[in-house]
């Protein structure tokens, strides 16, 4: 039988000679073991190389992924001719419109981290996608990082490859100068889109790459090369520097954290420590100085936080924890039924659950209103408040945790919250909600 997994092959004879697909080749294993693979493609010169040496080595399918800002009038005209070339090459194509919420960051910034919070939610697991970020990306990653007085972390500049969500992500052509992309395109006739923006020097990467790297060029011409290699180095170092290190624990409600009582007390170490579990997180560390303000306050009492790029830690009584995203998407109210699942922001899946026959009306899924009590083994009743308390619920899950209410012409009675705790009645039912998220049970 014909072995049908997907390869990469030499393609065209003499091609395979080409720098662009000595690259891809090198990362063969990868995209053979991936469960899918997707490129991030928008159009330019950079994104149509790839997606051309992918189309024309790789055996197996590739899954385009188009990120439309809407920032330039004629956005919608890119989309629809990167969407008639991927028909063309018979490409699965994939865009959306996004959202770019500047919030004082610039837009360089908020479009970027738009994109990737789309791409992360794109990617399946154990899926993988190539971006064609090359040597001159990297060169002015990293000055742009050095400028802004960025920490170890920061001026290791980008990596080959990294985490995405569930999947991973792989620049291929990282250590391939620009000038090799476009011999590539040229000798392949290719067409690509020249987004006007890019030659705004307003932006700093634009001013970088306009202004300032011609400069660098006509005194060292290999620059490139060895700032691209000086990133790599300094990576290597972060990743094999020992340092201490915090154990990830879990809170009531699965938030990943560490304990406070493990951060050094010497400032310097704990801020390399908290970089290194950030890491492990795949989240990238703030800047230098608001990560040790940050180590200050936690230091003071609760309630401190860090904010980054769609991701917040806060500490809560002895420890710090990891948001979870998304939380305030949670259904206001949900009528619901024995055996019904629904999706809840941070729990996975939930499922109302009990072993009879007997039917419950009045169901209702829903988030804390105020006032609500839960009824006791005693006849007495608890405040809500109070639940959250002895159960340690952080302040950010205790507005977005499912209640199962059950309503009546009395009014409404409290039967469960969450997984955690259940009324007496509900109990003697056997009603139960089960939440079920990436293989675990929690009842």
């Amino acid at each position: 039988m014909r072995d049908s997994s997907p390869t990469v092959t030499e393609g065209p004879a003499g091609v395979a000679q080409d720098p662009v697909f000595q690259a891809i080749d090198r990362h063969a294993a990868t995209l053979t073991g991936a469960s899918r693979v997707y490129i991030a493609y928008s159009g330019g010169l950079d994104s149509s190389v790839l997606l051309h040496a992918l189309a024309a080595y790789f055996s197996g399918p590739v899954i385009a992924l188009h990120a439309n800002h809407g920032l330039h009038r004629d956005a919608e005209v890119w989309s629809a001719q990167c969407a008639d070339l991927c028909a063309q090459r018979n490409i699965p194509f994939t865009s959306t419109l996004l959202k770019v919420d500047d919030a004082g960051r610039g837009v360089e910034a908020a479009a970027r981290t738009a994109r990737y919070h789309w791409f992360e939610s794109q990617v399946e697991a154990g899926g993988v996608l190539l971006m064609a970020h090359h040597q001159d990306d990297q060169a002015e990653t990293l000055l742009l990082r050095l400028l802004r007085g960025a920490g170890p972390e920061g001026l290791a500049a980008m990596p080959v490859t990294r985490s995405l969500g569930h999947g991973s992500l792989l620049r291929p052509l990282l250590d391939l100068p620009r000038s090799d992309l476009e011999v590539y395109a040229a000798s392949n006739d290719l067409v690509w889109i020249d987004d006007p923006s890019n030659v705004d020097t307003r932006f700093d990467r634009n001013y970088l790459r306009q202004a300032v790297m011609p400069l660098l060029a006509r005194r060292w011409p290999g620059y490139r090369s060895t700032l691209s290699r000086a990133a790599s180095q300094l990576r290597e170092l972060n990743e094999h520097l020992p340092g201490p290190a915090l154990d990830t624990m879990y809170g009531s409600l699965g938030d990943p954290g560490f304990l406070l009582e493990d951060l050094p007390q010497e400032p310097a170490l704990a801020a390399l420590a908290l970089r290194h579990w950030l890491r492990k997180q795949s989240l990238l560390a703030p800047p230098s100085a608001r990560l040790m303000e940050f180590l200050r306050q936690i230091r003071e009492g609760v309630g401190a936080q860090l904010v980054g790029s769609r991701w917040t830690i806060e500490r809560y009584r002895d420890a710090v924890y990891l948001h979870p995203q998304d939380l305030d998407s949670a259904p206001k109210a949900w009528a619901t039924q024995i055996g019904q699942t629904l999706s809840w922001p941070g729990l996975g899946e939930l499922a109302l659950e009990a072993p009879g026959d007997e039917e419950l009306s009045g169901l209702i899924l829903r988030t804390r209103l105020g006032g609500e009590r839960l009824a006791l083994a005693s006849g007495h009743h608890k405040n809500l408040k109070t639940v959250f308390q002895e159960r340690a619920v952080p302040p950010w899950w205790r507005n977005c945790l499912p209640l199962l209410m059950q309503a009546s012409d009395s009014g409404e009675e409290l039967l469960a919250v969450a997984h955690l705790l259940r009324s007496p009645r509900a109990a003697s039912l056997g009603i139960e909600l089960v939440c079920k998220r990436e293989g675990i049970t929690q009842k």
